[in-house]
């Protein structure tokens, strides 16, 4: 028997493209013989009973060939729910045990029209899995590197056998529509990247093109305790201004949550990760009430343009499905900030970073991702590029500030006036003291003290001084001054408006 798990969590967050919850399906086969060919796109895992059999042998959940016995191999077309670029594949060969290929291989194709004959004979597929080895009763995953569009996978098994489901994980891509649409369905290009829990059902239940048949058919956190928020974070398919939001708690009686919100950003092709913590979410729908078994369909108070939505339920519980309904748009957000980076010659760009932040690479890679969209884009991307940069980087940027309560260099005091005014107001054993306190912190970490002085008191300074002085080990002390740099950044940011 198969004991390999009903939910494969490599592809978390990706949509299953063929699957016939988004409309996918088994076109055409060489053989079903034993099991027939849409079994492979059913949603639900596969089952078995051992005690099943039909008039052509043992029943099983999947698709299976007879035994061959001519020279050549299986194959199988499948037509992709929504067109989309594939990122993984799951050849799942649960409870066929003697029966499984040895090898599978999987090429796909763009033909939104093309007809069966076509698919078999005139057309020229693209492999994008080679050849590759499967494991009896098992997930079998691969992942798949390619920005390609496809509307067709075909999987070739060698010879024969059984799988017992096909799952093509992937990102949509659906052709842009003018009308209003769903923007955050699944077939229009929608995807959940991101939740604070899914115990009981995943997030992309959400998106899916029809009602739910059950209370499985939606999104469901578990309890929390104590009681607090949940959320799930939407891509949109495409950027869009929204006219108004339906929460449908179909289902769910006794465990639909109590209010949900709406929250909002625009940031094309933010990496997900950056998105939970970002503070540029505003809010477009405060908290509401909500009903039982019920479609909620809200007006929000800002329309955009948007390219995700945050869905807050407080404080846990299941929504079936979320539908955004509005426009595409090419326009992006006004902002006086985003326009003056974008019109800046090259050489005043880096200028104007290197005031910001002092390492060189980080003004590198920002310099090489403007245009910026937006300001949400604009301070994202700042964090992305500052997290990903080396010690040395940090440590270079360092340098670039003056020693709080030391002798400032006046081609860096530019901002650093205002950010230590607190200083200023001091009395003389408080400035002594830090400039005593950097001295030794220096000595200790091999850096100067760095804190975000905006707001703070020197007593205050001093204070958070001592306690990293006498806490922190040196490996955890660069990186919590890397995240004081972090929040300098952002506030010099702001002032080249």
């Amino acid at each position: 028997m198969s004991t390999a798990p009903s939910n494969v969590a490599a592809f978390q967050g990706l949509v299953d493209l063929v699957s016939s919850n988004v409309g996918g399906c088994a076109l055409l086969c060489s053989d079903d013989f034993f099991a027939g060919m849409d079994n492979l796109t059913r949603p639900a895992p596969a089952a078995f009973d051992p005690a099943a059999y039909t008039d052509r042998g043992k029943l099983m959940d999947g698709w299976e060939s007879r035994r061959k016995r001519v020279p050549g191999h299986d194959w199988c077309i499948l037509k992709l729910g929504v067109p989309g670029r594939l990122r993984g594949v799951d050849i799942d060969t649960s409870f066929f045990m003697g029966n499984h290929p040895p090898f599978a291989s999987i090429d796909a194709i763009f033909a939104p029209d093309a007809s069966l004959e076509d698919l078999t004979d005139h057309l020229a597929w693209t492999e994008v899995l080679a050849q590759t080895a499967l494991q009896r009763g098992s997930h079998n995953l691969a992942a798949i590197a390619s920005d390609a569009v496809y509307t067709h996978v075909r999987l070739r098994i060698f010879p024969d056998g059984g799988v017992a489901r096909l799952r093509v994980y992937g990102d949509p891509a659906p052709e842009r529509q003018a009308a209003e649409i769903d923007l955050a369905a699944l077939a229009n290009g929608g995807r959940a990247v991101a939740c604070s829990d899914m115990f009981f059902s995943p997030m992309n239940n959400l998106l899916l093109p029809h009602r739910a048949a059950d209370m499985g058919g939606g999104w469901e956190t578990r309890r929390s305790r104590p009681p607090g928020m949940d959320w799930v974070i939407i891509a949109l398919g495409t950027a869009g201004t929204v006219a108004r939001v339906e929460v449908d708690t179909h289902h769910f009686k006794g465990n639909y949550p109590d209010r949900a919100a709406i929250d909002a950003l625009y940031w094309p092709g933010a990496p997900p990760a950056s998105l939970p913590g970002s503070p540029e979410w505003k809010e477009i729908l405060a908290p509401a009430k909500l009903r039982a078994d019920h479609a909620h369909v809200f007006a929000v108070a800002d329309g955009g343009p948007w390219t995700h939505l945050r869905l807050r339920i407080l404080p846990d519980g299941g929504v079936s499905r979320l539908r955004v309904w509005g426009t595409a748009t090419d326009a992006t957000p006004a902002d006086a900030l985003v326009a003056k980076l974008a019109a800046m010659p090259e050489a005043d760009l880096r200028a104007a970073l290197t005031a910001c932040c002092g390492s060189r690479r980080w003004v590198d890679g920002m310099v090489s991702q403007r245009p910026f969209t937006s300001r949400t884009h604009l301070f994202g991307a700042a964090e992305a590029v500052w997290w990903a940069l080396a010690d040395a980087d940090w440590k270079e940027s360092f340098t670039h500030h003056p020693r709080i309560g030391g002798s400032v260099d006046a081609q860096r005091e530019r901002w650093a006036v205002a950010e230590q005014s607190g200083v200023a107001k001091a009395d003389e054993t408080t400035l002594a003291s830090l400039a005593q306190g950097n001295t030794m912190y220096e000595q200790r970490f091999g850096f100067i003290f760095i804190v975000c002085a905006t707001g703070k008191t020197a007593a205050e300074m001093l204070a958070v001084l001592d306690e990293r002085l006498t806490t922190s080990a040196p490996a955890a002390e660069l990186r919590i001054a890397a995240g004081e740099q972090a929040k300098i950044t952002r506030l010099r940011l702001e002032k080249l408006a």
